[in-house]
């Protein structure tokens, strides 16, 4: 069958078509509203002796969950508060028997604090597992399956490794740490997938090291020359290491988002020095001034700050993804994580 030159091509109606969107993420959370939960979960977690502190975590994770929007839909925060309290009696109770043992039967202690060093990457991988559990989005939960033996890598071997060859390894080091807590989350049965390189990781080091041999070279020499300058030295020596570390953040974090994608999503992060510092500043300036009562807006300021930088460039409908098989994921590595102070 032949078609004239007028005759319009037959279109194939099966050929599926997909919307490319750009969402932002928004977080609608109030200083002054999330102050009032801060406060009351502080004064009951004293009066209970601790025992609230379980039900404040869950209040206050899911204060900030259920303010964060994407595509107009929040996300939730599902931990029951019991199930977190007995992994935390559990863990404080390992504490205690350790802290005892430490002081009574030394060699017992030193045993008990090699042991603990050794698990370490399994609490780790219990408490990100635990924490992606109970988050979701459209009903559907996160997860996160790492493995002892990569974990172990990214919390000791890399870093390591990274101080022998005196950093040079170490953007190394934290790109095999994104890629492992990346690359076995999932949301539902889709996996996310990270794809920085060492050479994106090393090109933000370079350039932090540029700029503080830049700038600090310079004022080392004057103070040594004219030693009046060492009055001011210090102060810009402050200035410099403070903005060193806001372009780190922005720059890693920056690259984080943009390197993250979930299936056929993409992300995208625009965070600025200029508004990363304005926000540090202000936080750290009503911080002090009302005595650290101004904790729980600067944190609602920060976190506003960030999700209006963060954009989700989809590319279909979110509603396509199928939830994961229920897993039941003990909280009691979280909570390990907490009471020895290493997550």
């Amino acid at each position: 069958m032949t078609h004239s030159a007028d005759t319009p091509p037959v279109s194939n109606t099966n050929t599926p078509t997909q919307s490319h969107r750009k969402i932002g993420f928004e977080f609608r959370g109030d200083g002054i509203e999330y102050f009032k939960i801060w406060i009351v979960n502080i004064l009951l977690t004293i009066v209970t002796l601790g025992i609230y502190s379980a039900w404040a975590t869950v209040r206050n994770n899911r204060y900030f969950y259920s303010n964060l929007y994407l595509d107009n839909d929040n996300f939730r925060y599902l931990a029951d508060p019991l199930t977190i309290l007995k992994g935390r009696l559990i863990a404080l109770a390992a504490f205690i028997a350790y802290y005892v043992a430490s002081i009574f039967l030394p060699i017992i202690s030193g045993i008990l604090a090699i042991a603990l060093l050794i698990a370490i990457p399994y609490f780790i991988n219990q408490s990100v597992a635990f924490n992606n559990r109970m988050s979701s989005y459209k009903n559907i939960q996160f997860r996160f399956k790492g493995s002892y033996g990569q974990a172990f890598m990214v919390i000791y071997i890399w870093p390591i490794l990274g101080i022998l060859t005196l950093g040079i390894l170490y953007p190394l080091a934290i790109l095999k740490a994104n890629e492992y807590f990346v690359r076995n989350s999932a949301y539902g049965t889709s996996n996310f997938d990270f794809n920085a390189t060492y050479k994106d990781y090393g090109m933000i080091f370079l350039t932090a090291l540029g700029i503080a041999v830049v700038v600090g070279v310079p004022i080392a020499l004057i103070t040594y020359f004219v030693p009046v300058f060492a009055i001011i030295s210090p102060v810009l020596f402050g200035i410099m290491y403070f903005a060193l570390i806001v372009y780190a953040l922005v720059s890693f974090t920056n690259l984080f988002y943009a390197s993250l994608n979930l299936v056929e999503h993409k992300f995208e992060a625009k965070l600025t020095i200029t508004g990363q510092t304005k926000v540090i500043l202000i936080n750290l300036f009503l911080t002090i001034i009302t005595l650290g009562l101004y904790l729980p807006a600067a944190k609602v300021r920060m976190t506003k700050y960030i999700c209006s930088c963060l954009t989700m460039h989809a590319n279909g409908d979110l509603d396509n993804f199928i939830a994961a098989e229920k897993e039941n994921i003990s909280a009691l590595g979280e909570e390990f994580g907490q009471v020895f102070d290493f997550a």
